[in-house]
Order: C-alpha cells, then sequence, then structure tokens
C-alpha cells in the first residue's frame, strides 16, 4: 500500500492519504501525486467529482517536516508542492469534497479548505499550527481563510494556533457541513452521488467564478508565504519550536 490510494467508482475519484499511523502527515510524492490524479481528473469523462480524505482518525496532521527537512537548495520543493495541489484543486472544472474525517492540521487544513465543500466529523477539527513551531501560515491559507471567515478570525488562528471544534468551523463558515461520526459515511455518499449526478457544465463556470472573485491573489498569496516560510526556516524560533514538538514540551521562543 502506498502513501495515498485512489478509486474511481460511480463518477468519483476518491484520494485517500494513507499513513494513518503519521496522522496522515504529507510527504513530497503525497502532493505531487495527489496533484497529479486532480489534474488528470479535469479530462476524464468517467471522474465527475473528486472526494479528498483520510485513513484512520486524521485527516492530515500537515506536512511531515521530520521526513520532509527544510534544509539545503530545495527545502521549498514540499511546500511548492503543496501549493500546485491547491491550486489544481481549485482549477478543477469539477467539484471537489473535502470529506474531513479527524484531525486537519496545517497544510493538511489548507488543502481540505481549498476544496469546494467541506463535510466534517463533529468530532474533527481544524488548527492551523504553524506558529506553534515559528512558522506561518502557507499554502493559500492566509488567503483561505480569511476569505471564509475574516480577517480577525483568520488572525485568531494563525498567530493563537487554536483548535477550532468543527462545530466552530461551521459557524464561522469556514466549513461546509458538520455531521455527527455515525452519519458521517452516509452524509459523504449523499453530497457526493449528488454532484456526481449533476450539471458538470454548471459547476465548471461556478467554480471558476467564485475562483475569480474571492481567490484571485492566490498566486501572489503563495509567493508571499514561500518567501516568508524561506526566512522562517532559519529562525532560531523554527528550531526551537520543532525541538518542542519532538520533545512533547511547551516550546521557549526567545523571537529570534
Amino acid at each position: 500500500m502506498g502513501l495515498f490510494e485512489t478509486e474511481i467508482a460511480d463518477g468519483v475519484l476518491t484520494i485517500r492519504w494513507n499513513r494513518p499511523d503519521a496522522l496522515n502527515s504529507l510527504r513530497l510524492e503525497m502532493y505531487q501525486g495527489a496533484a497529479e490524479h486532480v489534474r488528470a481528473a479535469a479530462d476524464d469523462p468517467a471522474v465527475r467529482v473528486v472526494v479528498l480524505t483520510g485513513e484512520g482518525r486524521a485527516f492530515s496532521a500537515g506536512a511531515d517536516i521530520a521526513q520532509d527537512r527544510p534544509v539545503g537548495p530545495g527545502r521549498l520543493a514540499p511546500l511548492e508542492a503543496g501549493n500546485a495541489l491547491v491550486e489544481t484543486i481549485i482549477g478543477l472544472p469539477k467539484p471537489v469534497v473535502a470529506a474531513v474525517n479527524g484531525l486537519a492540521a496545517g497544510i493538511g487544513a489548507t488543502i481540505a479548505l481549498s476544496c469546494d465543500l467541506v463535510i466534517a466529523k463533529r468530532s474533527s477539527y481544524f488548527l492551523l499550527a504553524f506558529a506553534n513551531i515559528g512558522l506561518m501560515p502557507d499554502g493559500g491559507a492566509t488567503l483561505l481563510v480569511p476569505a471564509a471567515v475574516g480577517r480577525p478570525r483568520a488572525a485568531r488562528m494563525a498567530l493563537l494556533g487554536e483548535r477550532i471544534p468543527a462545530a466552530t468551523a461551521l459557524e464561522w463558515g469556514l466549513v461546509s457541513h458538520v455531521v455527527d461520526d455515525a452519519a458521517f459515511e452516509a452524509e459523504v455518499a449523499a453530497v457526493v452521488t449528488k454532484l456526481a449526478h449533476g450539471p458538470t457544465q454548471s459547476y465548471a463556470r461556478t467554480k471558476a467564478a467564485l475562483a475569480a472573485s474571492t481567490l484571485a491573489l492566490l498566486q501572489q498569496a503563495h509567493a508571499i508565504e514561500c518567501a516568508g516560510q524561506d526566512e522562517l526556516f532559519d529562525t532560531a524560533d523554527f528550531a526551537e519550536g520543532v525541538a518542542a514538538f519532538r520533545e512533547k514540551r511547551v516550546a521557549r521562543f526567545a523571537g529570534r
């Protein structure tokens, strides 16, 4: 079994992150592979809707910085691959649904929020954990989140690194659906089936219009985030944040 699994059935392409023991933390190959499948779905008549989800108890805990370490000349490659996946999801002329089965953190949260509909288990939560390790939101989160919930709530999520329970995410407008855990699979299936039998051309033009009116600055946001992360990777606070995370203790940031 690979880092992710794919299946096409009844007009639905399902992409499932498959690192449950690592809470589906994302590797470079996972961004790249998922983007390839989403990109190919654009011209595949067998696919009318795409679903992203995770195996086990997490949608995704975010980037796997333990393995894709941000050092050396290629250190931005995972970040750029994550950006490409987000842009591919938004640009796909077919609906994309995030079935958030648990924790969605960091770039995992960003990827979920780049989807057209976000269906979350009631027990799930969202977390922009970047500041907790001395980094800034990326993947387009600095645009996607305020576009959904407004600047004050986006700042709260980004600066304080708080867990946002699914019910709060729905109240804020961060997600489209919250479903009791027992009913989650059935609700996802019902929504996806409706989309798979819906007016695909209508969906394509609706997606394009919504993106044009709310996400036109996505590439600019990606550029700003990449430049910011590139600088933050070299800070003492980032080194301390990673060390504290690995040692399961509170980080002692020095502001440098």
